[in-house]
């Protein structure tokens, strides 16, 4: 049985152990990556919650466009940054925050850029050269499957992809599927789903290499893992039944022995 198994196994290993990721780049020493189609980056949707700095070179000018630490419509970021005042805005179920002086704005489904250049242009309008910055402090999606550390993976970057995200768990192990990573995205209340193929460079033209709020990448076991499990749950079974033989066996046995005496 355990050499029919390791033929067995030997045999999958050489069909299906492939570690490596863009193999048609192999074809040639040096090339050009495909460029995508149009950015993904990220736009905000009601719950998140961005961090927005406001500042020039005359700090009192901007003062009273960011609200004080200790304000309780907002909560202070856990995150460093390198400006001096870090609060976070919570979007609210229409898409919308309240800033100082400038009121209420619109932020749902615009991306930190546009966000920002929006704050810029008004804040403009009493302040010379203003400075400002947002980001998003809650940005996250779930990793799971044959990753080293499944887990959910934060981020604040405009533009954020599934390698940012695997390489954030770890990579995949030898195990995963290279060509079939499943990205998982509710989008308009559905949840639709995409498969990448990290084998292949084409990768960096899919709208799903680059990731968005909450989506889920889920890595397929290849066939070897599901063997193995097989082969585990098969000898784990047997392994059961003869303890209960061997177990039934000996209580008989005493049964018998203490009869005849």
């Amino acid at each position: 049985m355990l050499i029919a198994a390791a033929s067995l196994l030997s045999c999958t290993s050489n069909k299906d152990n492939t570690l490596a990721y863009f193999k048609d780049l192999a074809l040639a020493p040096s090339g050009s990556l495909p460029n995508p189609q149009g950015e993904y980056p990220i736009c905000i949707a009601p719950d998140d919650e961005l961090v927005i700095s406001i500042t020039s070179a005359i700090p009192e000018a901007t003062a009273a466009y960011n609200l004080p630490m200790d304000n309780p419509a907002t909560r202070s970021s856990l995150r460093t940054t390198t400006q001096p005042r870090t609060q976070t805005y919570v979007v609210d179920e229409q898409g919308y925050i309240m800033l100082p002086v400038l009121g209420r704005m619109m932020v749902k489904g615009k991306t930190l850029s546009q966000i920002s250049s929006e704050i810029t242009a008004r804040v403009a309008e009493n302040v010379k050269d203003p400075y400002v910055r947002v980001d998003i402090v809650n940005f996250s999606v779930d990793v799971m499957g044959e990753v080293r550390n499944p887990q959910r993976v934060y981020s604040g970057h405009q533009h954020f992809t599934v390698l940012d995200a695997l390489a954030q768990c770890g990579d995949l192990t030898e195990f995963g599927k290279r060509e079939n990573i499943y990205v998982i995205r509710t989008e308009d209340g559905k949840r639709n789903y995409h498969t990448l193929n990290l084998n292949s460079s084409e990768v960096f033209n899919s709208p799903y290499f680059y990731l968005k709020q909450n989506d889920v990448i889920y890595v397929e076991p290849n066939q070897i893992r599901i063997d193995n499990s097989k082969y585990n749950q098969n000898n784990a079974f047997k392994l059961s039944v003869i303890s209960t033989i061997v177990s039934s066996v000996s209580v008989i046995a005493s049964l018998v022995i203490a009869l005849t005496r």
